[in-house]
């Protein structure tokens, strides 16, 4: 697959980082076979404050989450993971390294448990704790999915481009934006960006990584 789009990538998608990782561009790749009712990068910025106040329900005022503090969150929210699979989860979302999670840490990881954990056909989000955050981070889901034009699981800087010419009816601006764009979301610099990094970027985005910060 591919395309003119994202080919400086192409090795990249060869050899995820990780095995999470590879499971998100599977989850992600499935997930764009659906499409996206996403028309514009505009459609994606007016939808912050309603995503802002959604996210924001969740907060939790006494701090970090640590990992035996999240297994207590999974068995609340009745998601069933593995001990291996709530630690991958942890040590991927816990970006500062510190053992503590904070919360638009928690968010990020709870939405990637979203995409992993797909219910079957016909079984309400609501059945796996999802019941309020659900919309939300179906939103989300279908932004990336609006960005990723050539649907490989990640999102490149022509792809970004694109997007955002899309919203901008080739205003001479446009490319700068993208540029500065891309650059908060690739958070590791290698010219591609992940859905977690995505969802990293739009935390600061809508200010939620301000919440609970040193």
């Amino acid at each position: 697959m591919g395309g003119a789009l994202g080919r400086s990538d192409s090795s990249r998608r060869g050899s995820p980082e990780s095995k999470l990782e590879a499971k998100m561009v599977e989850a992600m790749q499935r997930r764009a076979l659906e499409g996206t009712s996403m028309k514009s990068f505009n459609s994606i910025i007016m939808k912050f404050p309603k995503i802002d106040e959604s996210l924001r329900n969740y907060e939790d005022s006494n701090g970090a989450i640590d990992p035996d503090e999240l297994k207590h969150c999974f068995k609340k929210l009745e998601i069933s993971s593995t001990e291996d699979e709530i630690s991958g989860l942890f040590k991927a979302c816990d970006i500062n390294e510190d053992m503590g999670m904070k919360f638009n840490e928690f968010i990020v990881l709870l939405c990637l448990v979203y995409l992993l954990k797909e219910p079957a056909a016909g079984q309400e989000t609501s059945q796996m704790g999802f019941a309020n955050l659900g919309a939300t981070f179906e939103t989300l889901v279908d932004a990336f999915v609006f960005l990723d034009k050539n649907k490989d699981g990640y999102v490149s800087k022509s792809e970004m481009i694109h997007a955002i010419n899309e919203t901008t009816s080739g205003e001479r601006s446009s490319g700068r934006i993208a540029m500065k764009r891309f650059e908060e979301m690739d958070w590791d610099k290698n010219g591609t960006v992940t859905f977690k990094e995505f969802l990293f970027a739009f935390t600061r985005w809508v200010g939620i990584d301000d919440i609970e910060d040193d």
